[in-house]
């Protein structure tokens, strides 16, 4: 029996995830990828709930927890890095893992070990789907035909742009964006997670294993005039310009910025379709519900990637059907994950000197909470 083929556009969390299983259930994947190869940035991601038994079930949890950042907590810092508040981060180390971004993509694709073809620095740019398969248009490789597309290309997703229509018709900003950048381990040598918070600023610095950290900028803004998410010269001026006059390490940071080669940068958004199938053409993670900054977007990506693979097998004979098979199970996890941004935004990002200052004594009211229930044990 011929393998079904299926072209996957995205290298990042969700589709080498479905690629793995699709091609363990006998399909033969194609991930294709618009960068020259695996990002280093990225903000660090919980593996939890639906995915840790996908992440399980993969192998993966020895490479996931070497690569772990093993935080112990959370502090927020003055504009003179003293401690204000802190909150433990009781984290069940047997059920959950913490790991950079960046790894988790390279940890999942290096477990494809040969079983899809990966195709780096190049995109789609046309699709044309009949009854019988999708034909194919790169914009530097040859045409092909597969038996089926997903977009996994993230909330900017070209997949959903040529089937669906452009992107403001689906893509609602938040009121925040975000940045991240590798940094050296001596802007934070603690294991705390560092945060500094302004008026509708938040600046922090990740701990990560070994000799690293990750540098994490979060801040309030209206959707910025003729924001390009391609163009890393015109994110690392709108970062600083974000920053200018912030206090602690904040100057030290904006250097890193300038300096950097590759900076992760987006506008903090969600992402709602009535559908996330075209016959067949589908949508996977943050192309089909982008659950934000806040919605646990990887975890949520890799249970998806593993529903849909499922469906995909049990309905291989009509495709079309897989995916709405796979979108029936997959949205009942989604939704209520895409309702709490707001109150995350809130709390995370204050918009006044009044909102920090009650963010933190909210901080300093969990941790006294956290030591009496110790106490009590």
């Amino acid at each position: 029996m011929t393998s079904k083929t299926v072209l996957i556009s995205g290298a990042g969390v969700a589709g080498p995830t479905v690629a793995y299983w699709l091609a363990r259930d006998g399909f033969a994947p194609t991930i294709v990828e618009r960068a020259a190869g695996q990002r280093s940035s990225g903000n660090p991601v919980d593996i939890r709930g639906p995915a840790f038994p996908v992440a399980e079930r993969m192998g993966l949890l020895p490479q996931l927890r070497a690569a772990a950042t093993a935080t112990t907590g959370f502090a927020f810092v003055d504009g003179q890095g003293r401690r204000r508040s802190r909150v433990d981060l009781s984290v069940n180390r047997v059920t959950e893992v913490e790991v950079p971004r960046a790894d988790l993509a390279a940890i999942i694709t290096d477990a494809l070990a040969g079983n899809a073809e990966l195709i780096y620095g190049d995109s789609i740019s046309a699709l044309t789907q009949d009854g019988s398969g999708v034909d194919v248009i790169f914009e530097r490789g040859a045409p092909r035909r597969f038996d089926l597309v997903i977009g996994a290309d993230g909330q900017h997703s070209m997949v959903r742009k040529l089937a669906w229509g452009p992107e403001t018709e689906f893509v609602r900003h938040c009121g925040l964006y975000v940045a991240t950048l590798p940094v050296e381990r001596e802007l934070n040598p603690t294991t705390d997670v560092l945060l500094h918070g302004m008026p509708g600023r938040l600046a922090s610095v990740h701990p990560v294993r070994g000799d690293g950290s990750i540098a994490a900028f979060i801040w309030r803004s209206e959707p910025v005039p003729g924001y390009d998410y391609h163009d890393t010269v015109q994110h690392k001026g709108i970062v600083e310009q974000a920053y200018t006059g912030g206090g602690w390490i904040v100057p030290e940071l904006i250097e890193r910025v300038r300096d950097a080669g590759d900076i992760y940068f987006d506008a903090v958004s969600q992402v709602k379709l009535d559908t996330w199938s075209q016959g067949r053409i589908g949508l996977l993670g943050d192309a089909a519900s982008s659950v934000s900054l806040f919605g646990e977007g990887s975890s949520m990506a890799m249970a998806g990637a593993y529903t849909l693979a499922r469906t995909l097998a049990e309905h291989r004979n009509d495709l079309g059907q897989g995916l709405k098979a796979y979108e029936y199970e997959h949205r009942k996890i989604i939704a209520p994950k895409q309702n709490g941004l707001a109150m995350a935004a809130r709390f995370m990002v204050p918009a006044t000197r009044f909102g920090v200052a009650l963010r933190d004594n909210g901080a300093r009211l969990i941790t006294r909470w956290q030591r009496l229930k110790a106490g009590a044990r």
